[in-house]
């Protein structure tokens, strides 16, 4: 729009102060839609940086673990076969479930598991547990899409050190 007059310029934008020859009304306006431009493109920033961060990736063995219901293929103390009744690994016998929220299922137990940082190893935690462990931190052994062993010392029920290995397959 052609304006002709200083009054119909000085009406029509916003502006602060007396016009003068340094351009007083237009530096006001520049710096206005400067100011805007900046919060504007701010606020995009933040914008995509939340919808970045948002969403966790899973790890390839986290996937392996959480995706197939598990079922004891060996549980062994010591080398020797423990899923008998009255073993010592006998309530660990049947499925296993690791659910995404960190939760599970193991065998007669429930309760939850989580990885080390480097997955690694993987701490079950449960209230259930027998003697008095109430967590099991054990070392992966392998993990693939058939077969999860696992390996830890944990006490007996005279709180002698033994070697669990529990072997499960994918269900």
């Amino acid at each position: 729009m052609y304006l002709n007059t200083k009054t119909q310029y000085y009406n029509n934008h916003l502006h602060v102060g007396s016009p003068d020859k340094s351009g007083g009304y237009h530096t006001i306006k520049t710096n206005y839609y400067m100011m805007k431009n900046i919060v504007f493109i701010t606020s995009m920033f933040f914008f995509l940086l939340s919808l970045s961060c948002s969403k966790e990736e899973k790890s390839e063995r986290f996937r392996l673990l959480t995706t197939p219901v598990w079922e004891t293929d060996s549980l062994l103390v010591n080398g020797v076969d423990a899923s008998g009744p009255g073993e010592m690994l006998a309530d660990f016998a049947g499925e296993a479930r690791f659910n995404e929220d960190g939760t599970g299922t193991f065998g007669n137990y429930t309760g939850e598991w989580k990885f080390s940082s480097d997955e690694q190893s993987i701490t079950i935690f449960s209230d259930d547990l027998p003697y008095i462990v109430k967590a099991v931190t054990c070392d992966i052994i392998e993990l693939t899409t058939t077969s999860f062993k696992i390996e830890a010392v944990v006490p007996d029920q005279q709180q002698m050190p033994v070697t669990i290995r529990l072997t499960f397959k994918a269900k």
